[in-house]
């Protein structure tokens, strides 16, 4: 299995990091796990494009791992040739939130169906919502959703994927809890969104602070890894973004709880397990 972290940004803009969003590959399948801002563009970086992106797996419904499902949804559709269902996997809720999606894209599906004689349909979204089990099954590979904890965002999922005798664990944003620990237990890779909660607590900004109670911090990250025997943890979604030359000081933090394999995502990092 090969895993692309392909955006690895938070709600804030970077000019280097998009949105949320990792890609894993297995079984010849190209598995999208949420869609952040940019995700395409980080797709034609990873030499995929939109047409070969077999399903979409969302961890939840927060607009910075969503703003560019609508993109994934309408480029599919405009480079497909024959009717080419999107196949759409998340929490409760995913089910309105692309009935949604597609009623505010009727002015664009309705401009493109009218000028190009060839395109007759309209795009399918084949959606199944998770909330603990069996997600998604092809070609040998078995994803499962497990429960996590964003509250006050909820349902949320992390998704386990299990192929080619590897495991990769996609928490997605979450604490520690029972079902994250589902997720990860002996998995070769675990990747996690975190925070440096050191800096976090020095900013002054309420809504800033308000992140601290759902998101997992470095150690805590770490602290999941080393208690289910994770082989390589990949911190993703740094918040805030780590400054150059600061990398160390997460991998660092990191250390003191976790003695495997530990890499602090880029866009585009790839790495196969």
């Amino acid at each position: 299995m090969f895993v692309t972290t392909l955006g690895t940004g938070s709600p804030m803009p970077d000019p280097n990091r998009a949105g949320p969003a990792t890609l894993v590959q297995t079984a010849g399948q190209n598995l999208l796990f949420d869609a952040g801002r940019g995700v395409l563009m980080r797709c034609a970086g990873a030499m995929v494009a939109p047409a070969m992106i077999n399903a979409m797996l969302l961890t939840h419904l927060h607009s910075d791992h969503t703003t560019d499902v609508n993109d994934v949804i309408t480029t599919k559709w405009i480079n497909s040739f024959v009717p080419t269902p999107t196949i759409i996997v998340g929490p409760l809720g995913t089910q309105r939130f692309i009935d949604r999606t597609l009623a505010t894209l009727e002015d664009d599906i309705s401009y493109r169906v009218h000028h190009h004689a060839d395109l007759t349909w309209e795009p399918i979204c084949e959606v199944t919502e998770v909330s603990d089990g069996l997600a998604y099954e092809a070609e040998g590979i078995k994803i499962f959703a497990f429960p996590t904890d964003h509250a006050p965002v909820h349902p949320t999922v992390g998704y386990r994927v299990e192929s080619e005798g590897k495991v990769v664990a996609i928490a997605g944003d979450t604490v520690p809890c029972e079902g994250l620990d589902r997720l990860c237990k002996d998995a070769d890779l675990y990747v996690q969104t975190v925070i440096r909660d050191d800096i976090v607590k020095n900013i002054p900004i309420p809504r800033l602070l308000d992140i601290l109670d759902y998101h997992s911090s470095v150690s805590q990250a770490a602290q999941t890894a080393a208690k289910n025997n994770v082989k390589t943890l990949i911190l993703t979604h740094p918040v805030p973004a780590p400054q150059p030359g600061t990398e160390g000081e997460w991998i660092a933090m990191a250390q003191e709880h976790f003695s495997g394999t530990i890499l602090l995502a880029d866009d585009l990092m790839r790495v196969e397990t």
